[in-house]
């Protein structure tokens, strides 16, 4: 038989896939990734077993999760279409990364996910194994015709599951789907695809609503070093957090507490079609706001503007499962340059729903007091500011100089202006 390393999540789609490769002859050893979800994973473990999986390995990537996926695009600041903070994204990488450790490990070149043919992740997945491990053999039943026929819908699965006793909790509770580790949890399909449909109070589990959020605020400030958060620090109560991973889980709790980081959006997936999603994202939210901060006193304006510049392409490689790429490499060198003096504090308020900034210290601060000061002339000829100006609208008079001669100036909207003006 040969053997396939399977993504097992322990849901419905995992588990039929599971047994459905068991029946075609596999040896199956699942691989249960703990990106920081909640889920029970003993029983996780027993499931697969009862299924047929001959082994099951469940991992603890939370760490590494952190340090090495949300950590980074924290530094470049990273966000899809100007809301999606990543949070599958980032860890569908790592997740496809310990699989395919796990079947060289077990001397196999077969892996399979159960990610759908419509959605991002078989993409993320996909391109990760093969980034990493160009002679590997992907299985993706959702890709097979003889699945695809066999699996028409839910109810095709669920009634599979019974057929082969397998323990399901088919529910009809939450009509949509689900996918949680730490930097989010996401909710879309089901009842959430009528993008008119506002999400029900139920849907959110992450986050308090900010209605019923403390009505006092949180303060907190948040240390960096390098562009990496370093510590936390609650002035309210004194408690301090300094490890990556303890760090982390104490924004989402700060986060989750005082109603921050609910985003709902229609999104451009990859393969092209549009989704809407329900994310709650509250540490990363935070972290991210605290970041652009301490950046805004500690880096220079133009490095600051080529950053911004490769912040949308960064987002858009991990949203579309590039991680291992050559061109990310590049991105992380880069950004990894801009962050090298990016140390400091930034202090925050955290109150319903809100983040905001009260304050930021720097060693490394390019902020001239003196300087920037209207009331102090601190070394700054002001008179050299004619000059600027000048060679700054020397093109402009060139521009105007032409439309003139071709007699379209002013332009229209001047244009438009001066016939309201006669009419009144």
């Amino acid at each position: 038989m040969n053997k396939v390393v399977l993504a097992f999540s322990g849901g419905l789609d995992t588990s039929i896939i599971l047994k459905w490769l068991v029946n075609k002859g596999y040896e199956v050893i699942a691989f249960v990734a703990d990106v920081g979800q909640d889920d029970d994973f003993e029983e996780i473990e027993k499931k697969a077993v009862h299924i047929g999986s001959s082994k099951v390995f469940i991992e603890d990537l939370r760490t590494e999760f952190v340090t090495d996926f949300i950590f980074p695009a924290i530094k470049a600041n990273a966000i899809y279409e100007g809301r999606y903070l990543l949070g599958t994204s980032l860890a569908r990488p790592l997740i496809a990364k310990r699989q395919v450790e796990i079947a060289n490990e077990e001397r196999t070149d077969y892996v399979a996910h159960g990610a759908t043919g419509k959605g991002n992740d078989q993409v993320r997945f996909e391109l990760t194994y093969y980034a990493l491990k160009p002679d590997v053999k992907v299985i993706s039943p959702w890709k097979e015709p003889e699945f695809l026929a066999e699996f028409k819908g839910r109810s095709d699965m669920i009634n599979y599951a019974k057929k082969h006793r397998i323990p399901i909790k088919a529910t009809t509770a939450k009509p949509y789907s689900e996918d949680s580790n730490l930097l989010h949890i996401s909710h879309e399909a089901g009842i959430l695809e009528d993008p008119k449909k506002s999400p029900d109070k139920s849907v959110f589990t992450y986050t308090k609503s900010p209605k019923d959020a403390p009505d006092r605020e949180t303060n907190i400030e948040i240390h960096f070093k390098d562009g990496i958060p370093v510590k936390v620090v609650n002035q309210n109560d004194g408690t301090e957090k300094v490890k990556p991973l303890e760090l982390f889980i104490y924004l989402n709790e700060l986060g989750s507490e005082n109603g921050i980081g609910r985003v709902d959006i229609v999104e451009n997936r990859f393969i092209g079609i549009k989704s809407r999603g329900v994310y709650e994202t509250p540490g990363g939210t935070i972290l991210r706001i605290a970041h652009m901060d301490i950046e805004g006193i500690a880096m220079d304006k133009e490095v600051m503007r080529l950053r911004d510049m490769l912040t949308p392409k960064f987002s858009e490689l991990v949203y579309n499962g590039f991680w291992f790429s050559p061109e990310m490499d590049f991105l992380m060198s880069a950004f990894d340059k801009s962050q090298e003096v990016i140390d400091g504090v930034v202090y925050l308020s955290l109150y319903k729903g809100n983040v905001t900034v009260l304050g930021r210290e720097s060693p490394s601060s390019l902020y001239d007091q003196e300087l920037s000061s209207m009331d102090i002339e601190g070394g700054f000829n002001q008179l050299d500011s004619k000059g600027f100006i000048n060679i700054h609208a020397v093109r402009l008079k060139a521009h105007h100089a032409i439309l003139e001669k071709q007699g379209v100036w002013p332009m229209p909207y001047m244009k438009k202006k001066e016939k309201e003006k006669a009419n009144v």
